[in-house]
């Protein structure tokens, strides 16, 4: 990231920003009055439907996993490293990418809106240098356990905090899983590269690749916390109070998924 942390913080933070973004995650869920018969999606409901402070929650997830399908078919598509790495850390990126497309349509049916965002920014030689390509997609991860773990803690049914649960889960294996490639990248794209820095701003060596006892809340408390993080990566202001390269925007661009395995498909609340 560019700038130093309390920078950073400041410019995530703008009142403006923050409340034109929760706004946009208000309206992703405006939506929702009720499911029908929405596949899958049907089982987030409850007997009572879902809240208000649901939806919010709900329409912030859909924004951040409409970020994360942009940022995976980018490295996939136009990082050089991606080429060089091993087939099965190109693997893990594919399959990421089908399975936050997953979440999102799960979210999707139930807000019954698309997300508002649909450009999305990123700092200067993301996608092209591969420190800064993982740096900033352990962050990302790191933001989304965050995140789902506030849905773990708000939502109003043991259904909802279930499945939030259960999206968590991936986005930690995608955390490791992305901490894994560093050591693979080769000398050609600037590798190995033996430490990455996620969102709390802390260089932290590749090796274990699986670093955490327990996913880290980031001491996020509601949603409102948690879009912070989100900020300059939507909004075309904020990015460029981060330093972010507004001069490369990146459009989401939805499709059906095909997810690795059945057995790993939703389903229902039985999994």
């Amino acid at each position: 990231m560019h700038g130093s942390q309390q920078e950073t913080t400041d410019s995530w933070t703008a009142p403006t920003t923050r409340k034109s973004f929760l706004k946009g995650a208000a309206v992703a869920g405006a939506g929702a009055t009720g499911l029908g018969a929405l596949g899958p999606a049907a089982a987030f409901a409850s007997k009572g439907g879902v809240t208000r402070s649901d939806l919010k929650i709900l329409g912030a997830a859909q924004i951040a996993e409409a970020l994360a399908v942009t940022t995976y078919t980018n490295i996939i598509n136009t990082a050089p490293f991606f080429k060089n790495i091993p087939d099965d850390d190109q693997g893990y990126l594919m399959a990421a990418r089908q399975e936050e497309m997953s979440h999102y349509l799960l979210e999707e049916g139930v807000t019954k809106k698309p997300t508002p965002f649909t450009t999305f920014y990123y700092p200067a030689k993301m996608f092209e240098d591969a420190q800064t390509t993982l740096n900033i997609l352990v962050t990302l991860e790191d933001a989304f356990i965050a995140a789902y773990l506030v849905g773990v803690r708000h939502f109003s049914t043991a259904n909802l905090r279930v499945t939030a649960a259960r999206i968590m889960g991936i986005e930690s294996d995608h955390r490791t899983l992305a901490r894994v490639i560093g050591n693979d990248v080769t000398s050609a794209d600037g590798g190995p590269i033996r430490s990455i820095t996620g969102i709390q701003k802390t260089a932290e060596s590749i090796s274990p690749p699986n670093n955490n006892g327990y996913e880290r809340t980031l001491s996020l408390n509601n949603i409102g916390e948690a879009v912070n993080a989100l900020l300059p990566f939507a909004e075309k202001a904020a990015a460029e109070k981060a330093g972010f390269d507004t001069t490369k925007p990146y459009s989401f661009v939805p499709f059906t998924p095909t997810l690795p395995n059945p057995l790993g498909e939703f389903h229902s609340f039985k999994g």
